[in-house]
């Protein structure tokens, strides 16, 4: 194997994977590497939105996607205490389906797919320990391959698609520029044996200061998903006791005035419980001398957003695009730095202040009650409240619809 590549990418899951392929497209040749090897899970709600069903068909993956028993998506339901906001998810591109796809397929599907390509080489059980400077210029990465042998490998630029944790992101010192620490614990679950409500939907419901999600995802199962304050010392020591069974009793317990206890309560755990707690949603810089971030190294929002394989994968276009754009000035990192940091705030940021909005966990006022039941009879409104989730329409355009209709029944 030759020692020396355009790009190094550190993490083969969604968007390291999706970054391979679109620089391999572009003729640059890639170095793809992981500490994992594949299939292999990792914590996420696996949901996106139609808007990355329209990436993943561009990638050529969707095919095989549908391959894998996953339930087809076209509408979501919020219920606010005893609001119910329900109506089908707003069309992108010509795509009206939403997924939630278990990791173990996607990361590997995609990974597989890049592997194809005739510009990147793979490896797999490849643990990063360090990076190789030249002057103040990264210029490779150190490791040990899954014999334990010391290996080196050097690239013009080092990707860090290596997530939450980014071993790039802390050899490297990225600046943080954005933090805001979550108030909630989140535990994962899957599920087999509930019933849609009636049909599949993406649902997600708000009781007081607790939080209970519900996608339909592959082999007919559901992932759940509680969230709850941290400062709940009772649900936290239950949790931490047994979680298995305190999923099922959160769900059961405490949304009476919804469809889940009734649809839960022949359900089956099919695996052990996962949990994420006391994390913050973050920015760090996302480029400087010969190293970049992308996916959740450089930003992570709240998982409720259900935002962040859509963040990897198109994050990981928007790269790409940035250096193919700029291939010719690799020397010029802070022009080329700039450009991807804008592109991507100005893709995302919007989105990002809304998850962490939504970590602070807060209480329905009167007032927001009073405009969820407005937005709950009024189609359009849905349209537009939906239409942030899967980019059909910015925040902005919700705001003004929902102004229009107060103002026409003022």
């Amino acid at each position: 194997m030759h020692n020396s590549f355009d790009v190094i990418i550190t993490g083969a899951r969604c968007a390291g994977s999706t970054l391979a392929y679109y620089l391999s497209e572009a003729g640059f040749k890639v170095l793809l590497v992981d500490r994992a090897t594949f299939p292999s899970n990792t914590l996420s709600t696996n949901t996106f939105f139609n808007n990355t069903t329209a990436l993943l068909r561009e990638i050529g993956v969707m095919d095989q996607l549908l391959a894998t028993n996953v339930t087809s998506v076209r509408a979501i339901k919020f219920q606010f205490e005893d609001t119910v906001i329900e109506g089908p998810i707003p069309e992108v591109e010509g795509e009206d389906t939403a997924y939630c796809i278990r990791r173990t397929y996607l990361d590997d599907i995609l990974l597989q797919h890049a592997k194809k390509q005739k510009n990147i080489t793979v490896i797999e059980g490849f643990r990063v320990t360090d990076v190789v400077y030249d002057g103040e210029k990264v210029i490779g990465v150190k490791g040990a391959d899954g014999s334990k042998r010391e290996q080196e490998y050097r690239a013009r630029l080092v990707v860090g698609a290596d997530g939450r944790n980014s071993t790039i992101r802390k050899l490297v010192n990225s600046p943080l520029k954005v933090s805001s620490p979550s108030t909630v614990a989140v535990y994962f679950g899957y599920f087999s044996g509930i019933p849609h409500d009636p049909e599949p939907k993406f649902e997600i419901y708000k009781r007081e200061d607790k939080l209970a999600i519900l996608f339909p995802t592959n082999n007919h199962s559901y992932v759940a998903v509680a969230n709850f304050p941290l400062e709940n010392k009772n649900l936290m020591n239950s949790f931490k006791q047994n979680p298995e069974n305190s999923l099922q009793r959160f769900l059961s317990d405490y949304f009476p005035n919804t469809t889940i206890s009734d649809r839960i309560k022949d359900a089956k755990l099919t695996e052990p419980i996962r949990g994420l707690i006391g994390y913050e949603n973050y920015w760090y810089q996302g480029m400087g001398k010969g190293w970049a971030l992308v996916g959740d190294a450089i930003c992570f929002k709240d998982p409720a957003m259900a935002q962040g394989i859509h963040d990897a994968i198109y994050g990981a276009k928007i790269l790409a695009d940035t250096l193919i754009k700029n291939r010719g000035q690799f020397d010029q990192w802070e022009k080329i730095a700039d450009d991807y940091q804008l592109s991507m705030e100005n893709e995302f940021m919007v989105r990002f202040y809304m998850g962490c909005e939504l970590s602070k966990n807060e209480l329905i006022t009167e007032q927001q009650d009073a405009v969820n039941k407005i937005i709950s009879i009024h189609p359009s409104v849905i349209e537009k409240f939906f239409g942030i989730y899967n980019y059909a329409n910015e925040p902005a355009d919700f705001e003004k619809e929902l102004k229009q209709i107060i103002e026409s029944i003022s």
